[in-house]
């Protein structure tokens, strides 16, 4: 079922990069009317009134998590589950979920031990480069932006271009993956 969860992830990818999406789902060997139905019964099933919990949907479709842990959030501890999936090899689908059992979080991470990208300049964001926590870190202090779609996230922050002269930059990612930057004062 992971091919299914990842041309989910794809298709909300697809209106940022659709020649990498292409790319990866040629790499699947999954066709467009393949990734448009998954996308469909994805939806369907999120959205049904009877719909079992995200934390549940996961596992169900995911199977057990390939690592189970804890997180402190404030003063809450949550647990965290992650996924590996063949598209991204050095990447794992991450879900924190609280007390109660609501999924506060879902995106993708660094796999455990994978090196992450070297990130100095605004031309190391290159799209599905890095993720959210990655380009935060390397360019803090980074103000988070609220995405335009559910699982899409933004970033705000300044880094310098190739010259190292200081560049206003806005990140968007969607599913904590990197998708396109704007870059003030730049042909980008």
């Amino acid at each position: 079922m992971d091919l299914d969860f990842q041309l989910v992830l794809l298709r909300r990818m697809a209106d940022h990069n659709p020649d990498l999406v292409e790319d990866a789902r040629r790499e699947l060997g999954a066709s467009v009317a393949q990734m448009r139905e998954t996308n469909r019964r994805w939806q369907a099933m999120v959205r049904s009134p009877r719909s079992r919990s995200a934390s549940s949907r996961y596992r169900s479709v995911l199977g057990p998590p390939e690592s189970e842990g804890k997180r402190a959030l404030g003063d809450l501890e949550c647990r965290v589950w992650q996924w590996p999936l063949p598209l991204w090899p050095g990447l794992r689908f991450e879900v924190t979920v609280s007390p109660e059992g609501a999924v506060w979080n879902e995106w993708l991470v660094r796999a455990p031990g994978a090196e992450g990208p070297a990130l100095r300049t605004v031309e190391d964001l290159v799209p599905w480069s890095c993720t959210v926590d990655e380009a935060a870190r390397a360019f803090a202090p980074a103000r988070p932006l609220e995405g335009t779609a559910p699982t899409r996230w933004g970033l705000a922050f300044e880094a310098p271009d190739g010259r190292g002269v200081p560049r206003a930059v806005v990140a968007e990612f969607t599913w904590g993956l990197l998708q396109r930057t704007a870059v003030a004062g730049a042909d980008r």
